[in-house]
């Protein structure tokens, strides 16, 4: 409807003239007939007959020029009706042009009116309208209007009333505090419900700042876990870079929000919004306002100073708000000093029912600093800088942030699809193998999942038409979009291969160009594309494209989201780094019926870590059961040769469940429940 609408045909503004304004025109300037002369079928005009009847008496003569001006009035009488009746249709068409713009106009105000409903909160889902509540919460006990301890109960009665909040509390943009306090004080208590209050302090978070594999996780597991029941928030830096357009309700908290650094005081701004049914606060410093105003996320000398000084900010803002979250979830180094922060400092404020929570995604970024930079947010380096707390294992005169975090936690989970327990702890550990060991209770793997709704074949709207394991007619039909799409030859019996990167992986271009020109002799067309935005790949993949020319491989180099989803959809091969679904696209070519082949394929290697990994997750034990063994050219043989056997292959797979609500949830609400009982 957008599309018709955009490309409305402007009208000009046409006026019917009245008749009186018509007369006066007439009386002014009188049209001037010519002499009319009628041909006769001989040739013959008028004044032949007139010289024919010129003897004739002066009688007849005039009787007929008479006949002859009547029948000239006759015909411009006629003329005149004919010229009236066009202009009835005219002004019949151009009422109905006026009718057909004021349509157009009526429905852009209703379009303008959608928006600003939106924008000011109507038709929101319970839980975006349960995260107005609490965010305006927040702000009552900031403003000293409510005490800390009323604020969390008040809390804890809007997360047990979450499904039928929109019922009880409507336009509440509109309303003062005061009557938002009286509603919620009268709103009777129900039934409880074992349910989890999680607050991630973190650094990314997708849509908003993405940079790592961390940003997808927290989104992920924060949707999942509320989609089940848990009540999730999250505490990031406010960025320059932040795309603060994704944030629904986004506004400033007019309250005081001090935090301690280097010795005294500071203030900060803090910003509150919903993104994806999520409440979000963003924390923006004052005086070190330079701390998160730049172009990167990471890379600095001063980043440990950058990140220590939000994790301090985020804990006082939560004593600030009276909140008692059951989980405070950290994740990596960037947010490990959380650890300390709160068993040292802040745990006697109210918080004692609150446990830590650290994720890994990556146990090799470990930062080590100076101990005395550990008094910059109040910690004490000489009780830290010990063996068993924070001092580094090989690098003694250091403290070790991330090895401080495992130490601090109640639990920690390390993001593995691939690994076990055991082979982290004794081939993956990166120096921390003894603290790990002293720890190992605490320790939990868990896969890493996909958002399944975002990655739905049955329900893509970038698809020409959608399918599922029990009907994949749909992705032959996408197959052939992707040929006409990028100027292949549309045959179904040719093997569409996608050959997908992102920027956090390398391509090794020799490898690469060995694979393809081995399988080029066969019927395969192949598809370079880009992952991500950022990618940095496409440096290597147009040295590729210069060096590789055939009417079978086509490079996209620019990143576009519609082609990606359709690559994945129309591709019977999706050619990756690794199966390790850190960067998901082992997992979205699985949900889109497509097998994930790895490029440098080595089956002694697969072998090896199927017989000595038993403890692995559903995804390992699956891809390793099904396309862990198989290269390109094995893919391309039983593709041909033994269809009905690839079609099992891929059915099975887009039938299982990887997503972040499958067993990545369950391991997470476990793992809540473990260190809560502690």
């Amino acid at each position: 409807m957008g599309t018709l609408i955009g490309s409305g045909i402007e009208v000009p503004s046409l006026r019917r003239i009245p008749a009186s304004r018509r007369t006066t025109i007439s009386s002014r300037k009188r049209i001037t007939v010519l002499p009319l002369r009628c041909l006769r079928s001989n040739g013959d005009d008028d004044r032949q007959d007139e010289q024919r009847i010129g003897g004739t008496n002066n009688v007849d003569k005039m009787q007929y020029q008479g006949a002859k001006q009547h029948d000239i009035w006759k015909l411009f009488k006629e003329a005149q009706q004919n010229i009236l009746c066009l202009n009835k249709q005219r002004l019949a068409a151009i009422e109905e042009l006026n009718k057909t713009n004021t349509e157009k106009q009526s429905l852009l105000n209703r379009i303008e009116k959608l928006e600003a409903e939106k924008h000011a909160g109507a038709g929101k889902d319970n839980l975006s309208i349960s995260w107005e509540l609490l965010l305006r919460i927040d702000s009552m006990v900031l403003t000293n209007m409510i005490s800390p301890g009323e604020a969390s109960e008040l809390r804890r009665l809007v997360i047990k009333h979450k499904l039928s909040v929109a019922d009880v509390f409507t336009d509440i943009p509109g309303k003062r505090d005061s009557e938002l306090l009286e509603e919620l004080r009268e709103l009777s208590d129900i039934s409880k419900k074992n349910a989890f209050h999680i607050v991630h302090i973190c650094t990314e978070m997708d849509p908003l700042v993405s940079k790592g594999s961390i940003a997808s996780y927290v989104t992920g597991i924060s949707c999942a876990l509320q989609r089940k029941g848990h009540l999730v928030e999250v505490i990031l830096p406010k960025y320059a870079c932040l795309n603060l357009d994704e944030v629904q309700g986004l506004h400033e908290v007019k309250a005081e929000a001090y935090s301690y650094f280097n010795g005294q005081l500071h203030g900060n701004r803090v910003w509150t919004g919903v993104v994806y049914g999520i409440g979000v606060t963003l924390i923006e410093p004052l005086q070190y306002s330079s701390l998160f105003s730049r172009e990167m996320i990471y890379g600095y000398p001063d980043d440990f100073e950058r990140f220590s000084y939000f994790s301090r900010a985020s804990l006082d803002y939560i004593v600030k708000c009276g909140k008692k979250p059951d989980v405070l979830h950290v994740h990596n180094w960037e947010t490990a000093i959380v650890g300390p922060l709160f068993w040292d400092l802040i745990v006697e404020q109210g918080l004692e029912g609150t446990r830590i929570l650290l994720t890994c995604q990556d146990l090799s970024m470990q930062c080590l600093e100076q101990p005395d930079k550990l008094a910059l947010c109040g910690l004490d380096p000489a009780r830290l800088h010990r063996s068993d707390r924070l001092q580094d294992n090989s690098s003694t005169h250091l403290v070790n942030i991330l090895k401080g975090g495992i130490v601090y936690s109640n639990g920690v989970i390390i993001m593995s699809s691939i690994h076990s327990k055991h082979r982290i702890l004794h081939s993956s550990s990166h120096g921390l193998e003894s603290t790990l060991g002293v720890h190992r209770d605490k320790l939990v793997i868990a896969p890493h999942g996909l958002d399944k709704l975002q990655w739905d074949p049955s329900t893509d709207c970038f698809l020409p038409e959608n399918f599922n394991a029990e009907n994949m007619e749909g992705k032959a039909v996408c197959k052939v979009e992707v040929q006409q799409r990028l100027g292949l030859s549309k045959d179904a019996s040719n093997i569409l291969v996608g050959c997908i990167f992102s920027e956090r992986g390398d391509i090794d271009v020799n490898k690469l160009k060995d694979v393809v020109r081995k399988n080029m002799e066969f019927n395969v067309q192949i598809v370079f594309i880009g992952n991500s935005e950022r990618s940095i790949s496409n440096q290597a993949l147009e040295s590729l494209q210069k060096e590789l020319k055939n009417d079978n491989l086509k490079f996209v180099l620019t990143y576009d989201e519609a082609l990606l989803h359709l690559t994945f959809a129309g591709s019977d091969i999706i050619l990756c780094h690794s199966h390790d679904p850190v960067e998901e696209v082992p997992l979205k070519a699985l949900r889109y019926g497509t097998a994930p082949i790895v490029v440098d394929h080595d089956a002694a290697a697969n072998r090896h870590f199927i017989n000595r990994d038993p403890e692995t997750f559903k995804y390992s034990q699956f891809i390793n059961s099904t396309f862990g063994n198989i290269s390109l050219d094995l893919a391309i043989d039983e593709i041909s040769n033994s269809p009905s056997k690839w079609e099992r292959r891929i059915k099975e797979a887009m039938r299982q469940d990887f997503s972040w609500d499958g067993e990545c949830c369950d391991i997470h609400v476990s793992a809540y429940t473990a260190i809560k009982n502690l």
